[in-house]
């Protein structure tokens, strides 16, 4: 629509002209986030009624967000996606006052919002989480450990999932909104990975939480969690676009002007047929991507809808992620001993690319979950 072309021609506008310094990634994502709310772009995290730009939360200006900032900075992206998933879960299922208290402080970059699924023992199989929260006369307590959390450490509120019904599997998970202050709630022990964002193990100590925290019904977080990933599953595709986009962006550049056997790079045949392999992985990732946005927008999520959409973007998720992949890597490939230079754009993207195809889903379970689709309706 014609808000969604207005929307990407001003963020082009306004990424283009920010400076961060990303040395210390802890300190970077907290002044992206202060950034994204100043210039607005957080209020597309939350819904009109609670301080959003949009009625609703629009998956394709999710989409275009992620796009755009992660061809220009993979953590300012970070900062983004974190504010909307970590407060997605409080959008669809939380009452009127944890909405009131939470989503606003989210759109104006005053509350850092994180989500807390995955635990040492359970990543893609939730059912097999350990958590657990007992239901106490006001309240509940928890006692457990998440991991591979990200904003761990810097986020200002929490959303946890943990077992209410131990015997139950994943029908007995529950979701709770635990503020970083709380006693009981330790988030210091820091994770560094290969690309620096954020990253923190979560541990529960009789950590007490009143009844109030209790974010939806009892037993139904396992669903909640799934429909907020839902959510953001196609903007995962549009980061790794964006980041494919920019790495295809520098080859074409550099092509142009590296001198090779008397010409330039870009007048071999092979050069030529790499870039167009590289395009057409891209454009391939897009079109699914997109197609998944609108599918949410205009057909809903229930129902049949739902079910169109989860295995849109599970496709888009696989396809985007996987092509970017293999697009970065051809790029840094053209680049030489130059591309693993630190330092070199290709250098960092190489490491920022590869945690997409594992977060929010491995490849292995969008895979599972279009083969399991396709099997029940083949078309």
């Amino acid at each position: 629509d014609e808000r969604h072309r207005t929307l990407a021609r001003a963020l082009e506008v306004w990424i283009a002209q920010q400076q961060v310094d990303e040395s210390d990634d802890r300190a970077a994502c907290r002044t992206w986030v202060r950034l994204l709310a100043e210039a607005g772009w957080l209020e597309f995290c939350v819904p009109l009624a609670h301080g959003g730009r949009w009625d609703t939360l629009d998956s394709r200006a999710l989409v275009i967000i992620r796009e755009t900032l992660s061809r220009y900075s993979p953590l300012a992206d970070f900062a983004f996606a974190m504010q909307g998933l970590g407060s997605g879960a409080i959008t669809l299922a939380g009452s009127a006052a944890q909405q009131t208290h939470y989503l606003p402080k989210v759109a104006r970059g005053e509350s850092i919002a994180a989500f807390a699924l995955s635990e040492p023992q359970a990543g893609s199989d939730v059912a097999a989480m350990a958590t657990s929260a007992v239901a106490t006369v006001d309240g509940f307590v928890l006692n457990g450990v998440k991991t591979w959390i990200s904003n761990g450490g810097i986020a200002d509120f929490y959303v946890v999932f943990a077992k209410t019904d131990a015997q139950a599997g994943a029908r007995g998970i529950s979701a709770f909104i635990v503020d970083a202050d709380t006693a009981g709630l330790d988030d210091n022990t820091h994770l560094h990975v290969m690309s620096p964002h954020p990253l923190a193990t979560l541990r529960f100590d009789d950590c007490r939480l009143p009844a109030g925290n209790l974010l939806g019904d009892i037993n139904s977080g396992f669903k909640l969690a799934m429909r907020t990933l839902d959510i953001f599953r196609a903007s995962v595709a549009a980061a790794a676009i964006g980041m494919g986009r920019r790495a295809l962006h520098d080859a074409v550049n550099y092509s142009r002007k590296r001198p090779m056997f008397g010409a330039h790079l870009a007048d071999l045949p092979l050069t030529q047929a790499r870039l167009g392999d590289m395009a057409s992985l891209l454009d391939a990732a897009a079109l699914l991507t997109y197609r998944a946005a609108w599918l949410r927008d205009t057909q809903g999520s229930d129902g049949d809808a739902a079910v169109a959409y989860t295995r849109a973007a599970a496709m888009a998720k696989l396809t985007a992620t996987e092509n970017a992949s293999r697009v970065i890597d051809m790029a840094l490939q053209m680049h030489g001993g130059t591309g693993v230079l630190v330092g070199n754009k290709l250098e960092s993207l190489y490491r920022d690319i590869r945690s997409l195809r594992i977060y929010e889903g491995a490849s292995e379970v969008q895979q599972l979950i279009i083969g399991k689709s396709v099997i029940k309706n083949p078309a």
